[in-house]
């Protein structure tokens, strides 16, 4: 779930993005016509995605967004094109010009997942934390790359399995996610499997069993000796 807040003096803007929200899913937002409090509530609750008007009646979009937490991801959203070299140079993630179209939302919220992959935490503060962005029917999906144990593939469809939630499916090749995934965290071991290296419990040239899964999980010849070079030299404990 993104949290965000979105500051705009125009109400019909806010309902839009709303609308845009539910329709993503995986998005919490607060949206507020006053620019004080809506800086109240970007203080208070620290949202890690700020949607923010550059020229309201009250307040300057600019001005406000150099008053923004470290490590907030701020979108400007205007019917003023004009602006928009100024937005980026104050680290604006990317600029939507009214009147905002659904798929030019999307794009924004993609950009956002990515920058977000490398400064979101839980609590709100700047340490790193790696994600994942993918698509699942109709919504993105953020899927924590310290959830995922391993990927399976499944006809023109990848399987996420995570620990301790729910199996993601999304519509990925399986070249696609390995190169989408880090090499030092995770490794292909099978044309259809790629494992996370720390879900390892033991392992042999054929077979690799993860601390999550009871069933072990195969091991291609092409990929065997991969797996003996790059984990072996760390476990030791080839059979």
């Amino acid at each position: 779930m993104i949290r965000c807040v979105a500051i705009d003096d125009e109400p019909i803007a806010l309902s839009i993005l709303e609308e845009y929200a539910r329709r993503h899913g995986g998005i919490e937002l607060k949206t507020f016509t006053s620019p004080i409090e809506g800086m109240e509530c970007v203080d208070a609750t620290r949202p890690q995605v700020v949607f923010l008007d550059i020229e309201m009646k009250s307040h300057n979009g600019l001005e406000l967004a150099r008053k923004l937490p470290e490590g907030t991801c701020l979108i400007f959203t205007t019917a003023f094109s004009n602006y928009a070299m100024e937005g980026f140079n104050v680290d604006a993630v990317d600029f939507l010009h009214k009147p905002i179209f659904y798929e030019r939302f999307e794009r924004a919220l993609e950009k956002a997942s990515k920058w977000l992959g490398i400064n979101d935490s839980p609590d709100g503060g700047g340490s790193r934390q790696e994600v994942l962005t993918v698509k699942v029917e109709h919504k993105t999906v953020l899927v924590k790359l310290s959830d995922i144990t391993h990927v399976e593939a499944m006809d023109n469809y990848v399987k996420i399995h995570r620990r301790d939630l729910p199996m993601v499916l999304s519509q990925i090749t399986m070249k696609e996610m390995e190169n989408r995934l880090p090499g030092g965290k995770f490794i292909r071991v099978h044309r259809s499997y790629i494992i996370a290296r720390d879900s390892i419990d033991r392992f042999t040239n054929r077979q690799v069993y993860l601390k999550t899964k009871s069933e072990p999980i195969p091991v291609g010849r092409t990929y065997s000796g991969v797996l003996s070079e790059v984990i072996g030299n760390e476990q030791g404990n080839i059979g």
